[in-house]
């Protein structure tokens, strides 16, 4: 196999950036048996808590469809009758259906990102090609819901047989008992069908997430190209880094400016360290460090000194045993006297316009650090 070709291959699994970017695009986690479910459950709890008051409505329509005064008859008006009948069933009619719709709308937002998708809204034509439609239904898409959609069937077939079996001599009675009595039976049996078809409704849900789960984690895999697309995109290009690292060091520089002013040579690293360092006998009797950073603050200083005309000497041992011993504006370690002083010699010789030799600097080995601030030798 090429390295083409495995590139190619999309084996990885998706990252949340992949995840993230697939929801805002319309394709989020979606159950169709779990929104069903809910609704019928919700449906069923609002018919159990308020089914009197929709009773009540219905009981009220019913009234004023089939009762009238000789006023109704000689000033006939049918709108109004209307509306009246709207106004008693529509409020708990109303109130059943935003019950059931945000059961639904909850239970489908819990199960994806959490979050609405107004492109789920938009028209999309490519829904209506007959030939995507066409793949969807005999493709493995449609083989998976075709088998769904048998087991759904079978499953709540079972569930209104045996339903029905249990309240078949219910039902044999009706129309010899008492009617208050039988409709209250036929109420409480529509109640008790609707949480049992809500129940293997459940049921299927609980198989079908896991599908719909596994579904988009396959849809959405990557190839090796893909995930490197994506470092790459996340990191920046090397243009933007370096534009960042501009920045940072702009803005190191105008904070170190101050004490750079007072600083009288560096000592570098040569790159990741740099230590600005002055001696004024009036102020300290040992030169002081006044200003230290590492990496893009380490850049920022050599380019100040730049600006100021100061010597930047590359002494990377030393320069990491000042940085790792000396905080900015104290006084240098004893230890360092001697290998400070032969730098200040230097400096002071070229600023006289010498051409002296680079000194030979010794530090000493328990002041020895590597770049992450670690001790040659740890003492117990």
């Amino acid at each position: 196999m090429s390295q083409e070709q495995a590139a190619g291959e999309k084996n990885f699994a998706p990252t949340e950036k992949r995840k993230k970017d697939a929801a805002n695009n319309g394709d989020v986690l979606r159950s169709k048996e779990l929104a069903t479910a809910s609704a019928m459950m919700v449906g069923g709890a609002w018919l159990l808590w308020a089914g009197s008051w929709l009773l009540e409505s219905l009981r009220t329509a019913l009234s004023v469809g089939l009762t009238w005064e000789r006023a109704d008859l000689v000033n006939f008006d049918p709108s109004g009758a209307m509306m009246a009948l709207l106004a008693s069933i529509l409020p708990p009619v109303m109130v059943l259906g935003v019950a059931v719709i945000t059961s639904s709308i909850i239970s489908q937002m819990g199960f994806g990102t959490g979050v609405w998708v107004n492109k789920n809204l938009t028209f999309k034509g490519s829904r209506l090609n007959p030939l995507n439609g066409i793949k969807r239904m005999f493709g493995p898409n449609g083989l998976i819901e075709m088998i769904k959609g048998l087991g759904k069937v079978l499953l709540l077939g079972v569930i209104a047989w045996a339903w029905g079996s249990s309240h078949y001599h219910g039902f044999a009675s009706l129309g010899r008992g008492n009617l208050s009595e039988q409709l209250a039976f036929a109420w409480d049996s529509l109640i008790s069908l609707i949480f049992s078809l809500g129940a293997g409704l459940f049921l299927i849900a609980l198989i079908d997430v896991p599908v719909q789960m596994f579904r988009r984690n396959k849809r959405l895999m990557m190839s090796l190209q893909e995930v490197r697309d994506e470092t790459k995109e996340s990191e920046g290009s090397p243009e933007q880094k370096g534009a960042i690292r501009d920045r940072q060091r702009k803005m190191a520089a105008g904070a170190l400016a101050p004490a750079m002013k007072e600083a009288q040579f560096v000592v570098t690293n040569p790159t990741h360290f740099s230590v600005a360092l002055c001696y004024d006998p009036a102020k300290a009797d040992a030169p002081i460090l006044v200003a230290k950073g590492r990496d893009d603050k380490a850049l920022a200083i050599r380019d100040l000194a730049g600006e100021y005309d100061l010597p930047v000497l590359e002494f990377p041992q030393l320069a990491r045993a000042l940085f790792f011993t000396t905080q900015e504006r104290q006084v240098i370690r004893h230890e360092l006297y001697a290998s400070v002083a032969a730098l200040l010699a230097f400096v002071l010789q070229l600023k006289r316009g010498e051409t002296p030799q680079k000194p030979k600097i010794e530090v000493p080995v328990e002041l020895h650090f590597d770049a992450d601030g670690t001790p040659s030798i740890r003492h117990p």
